[in-house]
């Protein structure tokens, strides 16, 4: 398998790793334990644990949950899914637990990798029948039978606007374009190691750091979680070359008194930020002191991360664009699903080998997301003479926090539930630290003695902290539309 800028990578998961176990070359350090893999080591390790899945009754193409934080046990796990031909189902650890739930059931994981730190959690929510295994149980394995690049090979649930999590499949064809259409946006080579910060569990951990590194040949720096006093320190240490990061790192950076030392500001050649918008006044702010370029991007879990990137200096940056098509292509649709012509607002939508195979068990929404070949990604927004993407609006509904999804109707349920409230929603606020943050509006009966605290405390127990809303605001009427819609996107300029 060779890297090839022109060609969107050909075979499975495990032919690259096979390719790549040919050298002795470094694949991934772990700066906190000082441990640190070679590709040899990695493939060897995949191999034994895959054949072990099997041993135990595994069928190829079936979920494999992966239970992990960011590490060494967790990257063996992810690996050991995919080289075995087994759908690698990533559980989103910042996830409540009505979530998890649902992905472990949906999925039908009869398998699963935990890390010690999840058992109390996946003791009480996994399905009947899904068992727990880790490396040392996988000892008695059986010889992998071949499969093909069309296999199914991620499952990573991302939230959608009717509130349940939707399942999207990715082959391994279009996992590994993810990894590819990130290495010829940034020129990725054998000679650079990327710094994961953003856990595996997330779209862009996975796709951008590790199948980035894995197509390109180069290696991987990989931390448990994000610290803004160990940021530089750690990327010193593990001599990073880049990084993926999205806007609130970037705004913790900013906010904390550490600097990076001459030596990783002439070796980082860029940051990478996604997720969303940011802000010119912190991207500004923050080449100003670091002296660090970076580079922003666009990307979605249904095309495997990245879609659209700015060039790398010196090419044209055009700020507040997330940048061009690289290995895909980027269009605008009209209301009739024809293509716009330069400048015209509409739906942004995107072809290329890295787009999604499907909804899990979800054939309407499915259909519902392509126009032919073209994937709608929900958001408007225009492209330029130049072909620049301008993102002006979302017609999808959801919050995105940090880089997370949130759908605001899971959270509208939940206070739903509380029979006092005849209406609610939730909407987004802008925030300079997260993107976005959660807030919700209620309207209750006359009469109650409804609290804010007792909602925020039934939402965090419900969905946990990281979905809920920081802030309950109570009206005697929400805005509604013609047809008696709420209409949720007004809440934010009316409160």
């Amino acid at each position: 398998m060779i890297f090839d800028k022109a060609v969107a990578p050909k075979g499975t998961v495990q032919d690259w790793l096979n390719t790549r176990a040919n050298s002795d070359g470094v694949a991934f350090v772990f700066p906190e334990t000082n441990e640190h893999l070679t590709w040899q080591d990695l493939r060897d390790h995949a191999r034994k644990m895959a054949e072990g899945l099997i041993g135990c009754g595994a069928k190829q193409g079936e979920s494999i949950a992966i239970v992990h934080p960011n590490g060494k046990e967790g990257v063996l796990a992810v690996y050991a899914a995919l080289y075995g031909g087994f759908r690698a189902t990533m559980i989103n650890l910042a996830a409540g637990p009505d979530a998890i739930s649902y992905a472990l059931e949906h999925s039908g994981a009869q398998f699963a990798f935990v890390h010690e730190s999840q058992s109390s959690v996946i003791d009480q929510l996994a399905p009947a029948g899904m068992q727990v295994v880790n490396a040392e149980m996988l000892r008695d394995g059986q010889e992998i039978p071949p499969f093909t690049a069309n296999q199914h090979a991620l499952l990573m649930y991302t939230s959608g606007t009717t509130g349940r999590p939707k399942g999207v499949v990715h082959s391994h064809a279009s996992l590994l374009a993810g990894g590819w259409t990130t290495a010829i946006a940034h020129d990725l080579s054998e000679d650079d190691r990327g710094f994961c910060v953003l856990p595996i569990y997330h779209i862009n951990g996975l796709c951008v750091t590790m199948m980035g590194s894995l197509v390109s040949g180069g290696s991987l720096s990989m931390i448990s979680k994000f610290s803004a006093g160990k940021f530089w320190e750690q990327a010193d240490t593990s001599k990073v070359t880049w990084f993926s990061v999205v806007p609130t790192i970037i705004s913790h950076l900013l906010h904390n008194d550490t600097n990076p030392s001459l030596a990783v500001t002439e070796r980082l050649r860029f940051g990478r930020s996604a997720s969303s918008a940011l802000a010119v006044e912190t991207q500004s702010a923050f080449e100003d002191r670091f002296k660090v370029p970076i580079v922003e991007t666009m990307g979605l879990t249904e095309t495997a991360a990245q879609i659209l990137s700015n060039p790398l200096p010196p090419g044209t940056r055009k700020i507040g664009s997330p940048g061009i098509g690289y290995g895909n292509e980027v269009c605008i649709l009209t209301p009739e699903l024809t293509v716009a012509p330069a400048n015209q607002e509409g739906e942004i939508a995107i072809r290329g080998p890295n787009v999604m195979l499907e909804y899990l068990h979800n054939p309407e929404a499915t259909q519902q997301t392509f126009a032919g070949d073209w994937l709608r990604t929900g958001d408007l927004g225009r492209v330029d003479e130049d072909g620049y993407v301008f993102v002006t609006g979302r017609l999808k509904e959801l919050i995105i926090k940090g880089g997370e999804n949130i759908a605001p109707r899971e959270i509208d349920e939940v206070l739903y539930s509380e029979p006092d409230i005849i209406e609610a929603a939730a909407f987004a606020r802008p925030c300079k630290s997260y993107g976005e943050t959660v807030e919700a509006a209620v309207a209750v009966k006359p009469g109650s003695t409804l609290s804010a605290e007792a909602l925020l405390d039934l939402c965090q127990k419900r969905l946990g902290k990281f979905k809920s809303p920081d802030v309950i605001h109570f009206m005697s009427e929400l805005p509604k539309g013609p047809s008696g819609k709420i209409q949720r996107l007004k809440l934010a300029d009316l409160i």
